[in-house]
């Protein structure tokens, strides 16, 4: 079969490795016809690494997608060969600790696709997963929709972690495709005020069309200044999605006293620095966001009922011999990009 490997930074080269067998009872084969760019991938795509997780070159990423049963082991009983599903890309042991308290998303011993030192991605035209980690979705729901489920998942967890209250005022620092997933999920979840930043005008009049109160670009104006206007007590809650020092210091300060920060971006640094001081005299609260948490079902339900339309955000459709641009591309943030859609299965391209 086909993939696509990141050979080092910036360089992508499609080449052949043998189709993928299901081994155990429970397994499934899965043709990938539609996987998401995100910016975990655009880390290891620019620097090599997130972290203490660095790429062993060759690697293939990817980890936002979807696809088709061809098919399953003989203890597999939810799913069928031709039935799409929506990929959750953790694979959970369910025996540590963190399992046992239903935090599979912390998982001791979690392999993840895309995760370098653990398992290689879907940028692929064939994966093999434990059915767990393949969720049905209706004939209704297309490739592209189904591989947006696990970034939503993102954006319904973090609401959920938030506890939301209705009327409450929110910042969503950082409008890429998480950020509007935060945006989208918050929307549908109680009646609530947002404001949005992000350094791309595209990125935020799109936020506008999914509903943001404001909008505004910190190159272009004080985006603190402007949300303390609007709401001189502060914001409620501030979710940080571009993991970037500066978006973290601008949430600190429009929070009001009591507020809470939920870190939602990945950095690129190993250190975030934190003004104490307000943080401390505002009893200011901080969690960070890891992944999802069991919140596949509620986005296929939401992606499903209509309740939030997903299409708007994939505005750029590559086939797998373009994976290199579709990466040049996001690195960019050229031309209005939100989410790129790359099809292994197929050759469609827009």
């Amino acid at each position: 079969m086909k993939a696509a490997f990141l050979t080092a930074p910036r360089r992508i080269e499609i080449g052949n490795l043998p189709e993928p067998r299901i081994d155990g009872a429970r397994d499934v084969l899965v043709r990938i016809e539609a996987v998401g760019v995100c910016g975990s991938d655009m880390h290891y795509y620019l620097t090599g690494r997130i972290g203490s997780a660095v790429v062993n070159y060759p690697f293939i990423l990817g980890h936002e997608c979807a696809g088709t049963v061809l098919q399953v082991g003989a203890e597999v009983r939810r799913l069928h060969a031709g039935q799409r599903v929506a990929i959750d890309p953790l694979i959970a042991c369910g025996r540590c600790d963190q399992c046992q308290a239903r935090r599979r998303h912390t998982c001791r011993n979690q392999l993840f696709l895309g995760q370098p030192g653990q398992l290689s991605g879907a940028l692929a035209e064939y994966v093999v997963l434990p059915e767990d980690c393949c969720h049905p979705v209706p004939a209704t729901m297309t490739a592209e929709q189904a591989a947006m489920i696990e970034p939503l998942s993102i954006g319904v967890y973090a609401q959920r972690l938030s506890r939301m209250e209705p009327g409450a005022k929110i910042a969503i620092l950082g409008s890429g495709p998480i950020g509007l997933g935060v945006l989208l999920a918050c929307r549908t979840a109680a009646q609530c005020t947002v404001y949005v930043t992000d350094l791309i005008d595209e990125r935020l009049r799109m936020a506008t069309k999914l509903g943001s109160a404001w909008a505004g670009n910190p190159n272009k104006a004080d985006v603190v200044k402007a949300i303390l206007d609007a709401e001189p007590l502060g914001v409620d809650l501030v979710f940080e999605c571009a993991g970037k020092q500066e978006t973290i210091e601008q949430g600190v300060e429009m929070l009001k006293p009591g507020g809470l920060l939920l870190i939602v971006g990945i950095p690129e640094v190993d250190e975030i620095r934190f003004p104490i001081h307000t943080l401390r005299r505002n009893e200011l609260t901080i969690i960070n966001v890891r992944r999802q948490n069991d919140c596949m079902t509620s986005a296929i339900e939401l992606v499903a009922s209509g309740m939030v339309n997903v299409d708007p955000l994939m505005t750029h459709h590559f086939a797998l011999e373009q994976t290199g641009k579709a990466f040049d591309l996001v690195a960019g943030y050229r031309d209005g990009v939100i989410k790129a859609m790359i099809h292994p299965a197929t050759r469609r391209l827009h």
